[in-house]
């Protein structure tokens, strides 16, 4: 038996392959995979040609889908659980470097007998396009918990892609209702405005001004600035970063999410000056679980988050879709047609 695999053989060079349906081992389960999304590092790995030694490299890690069979170690999962897979557990790396990925119809994840967070069973309450939401949810979770963000905030979102929207939810679950969000998009930043955000277009120029009216004002010695609070910044890009420092108040908080491929200068003085807090945020530490109680409690709306959706058959049409970063956000695969 064989199956379709979506992997990386070289720099541009996607493809979709036939190999040989996984088999589970004593403690691994095969995974019927439901629907899978399309990272930013997925786009990434494609265009340097995959990670680590591995090539081909298979893609996916944001999925969803029922227990197909489990080894026989496997006492707490059955066939006919569905379950979100936690991609990095158990070493897995899955569609990141390792040996499986989630864009197939079956998936084997190693090591579900000893190490319990690998897959994650999905309350009947969330939908399969919910549920392929967690992976993302939970690195914009573990980004609002680095930025200690907490009822009453004031935040800005640099950013309306994937994890930026994602950010939005995750802020407004932790009780931070004032928040604004710039990006270049206005079809990305019409979907934050859906989740109950203030947006502004990155190219207008009013960023400081919005903040300042949607935030009020803080004196930085003598100096007027934004009250801002919280600034996520989940774009990777050098001017949006520069931006944050020169409009920080006094101990503003940085979260630093998107990924910087260039160095960024930094100006010590003005950090020492502004006293702000910066700090980095890599994927997740335990935010499955809790995106899980967030999604059940029926407190967010994530739907807005999800704009396309493709068989497996058609991955090269959804990866098109992908890239076209002004009228897309989340674009799931469906991996069984």
């Amino acid at each position: 038996m064989s199956m379709p695999l979506v992997t990386v053989h070289g720099p541009d060079d996607v493809r979709l392959d036939q190999v040989p349906t996984p088999t589970a081992d004593n403690d691994d389960a095969i995974i019927k995979v439901s629907l899978c999304g399309i990272c930013g590092s997925d786009i990434g790995y494609i265009a340097m040609g995959g990670l680590g030694t591995l090539s081909p490299m298979p893609l996916g890690h944001e999925l969803v889908g029922t227990v197909e069979n489990v080894g026989k170690h496997v006492n707490d999962l059955r066939p006919g659980d569905r379950v979100v897979v936690n991609p990095m557990a158990n070493s897995n790396a899955i569609g990141n470097g390792g040996p499986e990925g989630g864009f197939a119809p079956y998936l084997k994840v190693r090591g579900v007998a000893t190490d319990h967070k690998a897959l994650l069973k999905v309350p009947d309450s969330i939908s399969d396009e919910q549920a392929a939401l967690v992976e993302p949810l939970s690195v914009a979770l573990h980004g609002c918990h680095k930025g200690q963000a907490r009822a009453g905030d004031k935040a800005l979102v640099f950013g309306a892609g994937p994890i930026g929207l994602s950010a939005v939810v995750a802020l407004r679950y932790l009780g931070v209702a004032n928040i604004v969000v710039t990006d270049l998009s206005d079809f990305r930043l019409s979907i934050a405005r859906q989740l109950g955000a203030t947006t502004v277009n990155a190219a207008s120029g009013e960023l400081a001004d919005v903040l300042t009216e949607q935030h009020g004002s803080a004196e930085l010695m003598g100096m007027p600035m934004p009250a801002t609070d919280l600034y996520l910044e989940t774009t990777g890009a050098r001017s949006a970063f520069e931006q944050i420092v020169s409009l920080g108040k006094t101990g503003a908080r940085v979260v630093v999410l998107g990924l910087h491929k260039e160095p960024v200068p930094m100006d010590l003085v003005n950090l020492l000056m502004r006293e702000l807090v910066i700090t980095g945020s890599m994927a997740y530490d335990n935010e499955f679980d809790e995106v899980l109680t967030m999604l059940g409690s029926g407190q967010v709306d994530v739907a807005p988050l999800v704009s396309h959706q493709f068989p497996l058959s058609r991955f090269n049409d959804a990866l098109v879709q992908a890239r076209q970063t002004d009228q897309t956000a989340k674009v799931l695969v469906n991996c069984q047609h």
